[in-house]
């Protein structure tokens, strides 16, 4: 198999531990996981030392966008969190004024 991007020499946290793995990007998605040394890849990047964990969830994040921006707001908000590993948030309304209905929201 032809992989878009190749992680290799990664310490990958499963729900089994921590064990050494490559993993195998294709389409933009994961598509092996495992001993991938000599499949092919146009890009790679050496792990070593490095642990790769799944994406991190969120579940109560504060934006302040609208109305109190000068705290934060959802560009500043969300660029936090990729920078620390969160791939997923779910917003809690703390806005002027409430965010509480899809006519609000927009």
């Amino acid at each position: 198999m032809r992989f878009d991007f190749l992680i290799r020499n990664a310490r990958l946290a499963t729900s089994q531990g921590v064990e050494p793995a490559d993993i195998g990007i294709a389409d933009g998605k994961i598509a092996a996981i495992g001993h991938l040394q000599g499949e092919s890849h146009a890009e790679a990047f050496d792990a070593k030392h490095l642990v790769v964990m799944p994406g991190l969830i969120d579940t109560q994040v504060h934006f302040r966008e609208p109305g109190l921006e000068h705290k934060e707001n959802l560009e500043s908000g969300t660029r936090s969190a990729i920078a620390g590993g969160v791939t997923t948030i779910f917003e809690m309304p703390n806005t002027n004024p409430n965010t509480t209905t899809k006519e609000a929201l927009e």
